[in-house]
C-alpha cells in the first residue's frame, strides 16, 4: 500500500497512519483560525499561531463589546497554539447562549472573530 503525506498547516497526515505528527514548521505571519465547533457547546477549539516571539493576548467578549474571559495574556513563542474556550467567563461562571467576539492582539497584529454559544 503506498502511503502519501500531506501539508496542513504545521502537521503531515499520512494516509493509512493511525497518529498525527507535528513538523518542524514555524509560520511566517500572525493567523487568528476560525474556531471549531462554531456554533458550540459546550467547548470551543481556537488556533493561532505567531511567526516569532510575541505578547499574546486571546480574549472573549460579548455582542456589548464587554470582556468576558481572558484566555491567553503572557509572551508566547512562534508556532501554531490552541486553546480550548469552555463558555465560563473570568469569575468561572456559565455565559449565556448568544454571539462572542474573541480577539487575538500579538504584537502589531489585532483580529477578531465571531463566534456561537448555543446551550
Amino acid at each position: 500500500m503506498k502511503t502519501a503525506t500531506t501539508p496542513v498547516d504545521n502537521l503531515r497526515i499520512q494516509e493509512g497512519a493511525s497518529a498525527i505528527t507535528q513538523t518542524d514548521f514555524t509560520p511566517n505571519t500572525f493567523r487568528l483560525f476560525d474556531n471549531f465547533p462554531n456554533p458550540f457547546n459546550p467547548t470551543t477549539l481556537i488556533r493561532f499561531q505567531v511567526p516569532g516571539t510575541s505578547h499574546v493576548q486571546l480574549k472573549i467578549y460579548n455582542s456589548l463589546g464587554q470582556e468576558v474571559r481572558t484566555l491567553v495574556n503572557r509572551n508566547q513563542a512562534a508556532g501554531t497554539q490552541s486553546v480550548v474556550w469552555d463558555g465560563r467567563n473570568n469569575a468561572g461562571n456559565s455565559v449565556a447562549s448568544g454571539i462572542y467576539y474573541y480577539r487575538l492582539q500579538a504584537g502589531n497584529f489585532v483580529q477578531v472573530k465571531k463566534m456561537m454559544l448555543l446551550r
